[in-house]
Formats: structure tokens, C-alpha cells, sequence
């Protein structure tokens, strides 16, 4: 994750204000929040703004996610060439599949919240729609599960990261 949010910033950081590119980052799948604040950690950005900027680009997308999430993966399994996707999709899931359905709302905030690889509200909303959750449920479980990964990747990226750049200048 830290090399692709290092490739974004030295690709994207002569075009893009910090706070456009720390909000973009933020919305993609894979680096999310977690990327996000890395960026603006990094690109020391004022950390409330920051915040602000990650936490509404992270959760913008998952509404639609949600909302049309398992009739992507289906017409995904249609065609030969994206089959294979569908299933890395599926397989996702099903790794985790009796961790939340078993502790349901509770599972779904940890499994976004715990910044581990192949986590996050994107994932998080896939196995939602998926699982079949109910949205408004799921979007409310993914909202704590964003607020909880705010929590802890601000401790890592302004707290840990952040010693360590003082530390340098």
C-alpha cells in the first residue's frame, strides 16, 4: 500500500492540491481510508481536514457499491474473461463469510474497521451485498467500521509515521 500511495503522490502531486489527491486516494478500493491518511500523513496535511477529506471519500462510494454490488459480480460471471474476477470476488467472501454472518452487524464493523489487507469498506460492502445483508444495516456497520479504522490508522499515520517525519526534518 505505501508504494502505490507513493507512486500516486510523485505521479499526481504536481497536478493535484493535496487535499483533491488525500480525497481521491480515499475513495479507491484497496487503499481507502488507509491509504488516505498515509497520503496525508506523508504530504502533511492539517490531520481534522484530513480526516474529514478520508472519512467522506471512503464512505461516498458504498451506497452504490451496496446498492448494485451483486448484480456486478453476476453479469462479471457471464463472460469468460471476467469469470475469474467474480470468483476472486466469491472466494473473498466465503473466507469470511461465517465470521460475519455469525456476529452479523458486529462482524461486518470489525471486519471493515481491523486494517489488515483485503479489509475495508469496499470488501466490506462486497460481502454485504453478497451475504445479502440489508443495506441500511450494512452502510450503518461499515459507517463504525470507517470510524474505527479512522481511529486506529490515525494513531499509525499521525502518531507513529508522524514522530518519525518530525523525527527527519
Amino acid at each position: 500500500m505505501e508504494n502505490l500511495v507513493s507512486f500516486l503522490i510523485s505521479k499526481l502531486g504536481a497536478v493535484l492540491s493535496k487535499e483533491l489527491l488525500v480525497f481521491l486516494i480515499s475513495l479507491m478500493p484497496v487503499l481507502e481510508l488507509r491509504g488516505g491518511l498515509l497520503a496525508a500523513s506523508v504530504l502533511r496535511l492539517n490531520y481534522p481536514l484530513a480526516l474529514l477529506l478520508c472519512i467522506a471519500g471512503n464512505l461516498l462510494p458504498i451506497p452504490l457499491v451496496l446498492l448494485f454490488i451483486e448484480r456486478f459480480v453476476n453479469f462479471l460471471e457471464r463472460f469468460p474473461i471476467s469469470q475469474k474476477l467474480a470468483l476472486w470476488f466469491r472466494r473473498k467472501v466465503e473466507k469470511k463469510r461465517a465470521s460475519i454472518e455469525r456476529y452479523d452487524f458486529w462482524g461486518l464493523v470489525l471486519f471493515v474497521g481491523i486494517p489488515l489487507p483485503g479489509t475495508g469498506a469496499w470488501t466490506g460492502a462486497l460481502a454485504a451485498g453478497i451475504l445479502r445483508m440489508k443495506r441500511k444495516k450494512a452502510f450503518l456497520a461499515i459507517f463504525c467500521g470507517v470510524m474505527l479504522a479512522s481511529l486506529i490508522m490515525s494513531l499509525l499515520s499521525y502518531g507513529l509515521l508522524g514522530a518519525i517525519l518530525n523525527a527527519a526534518s
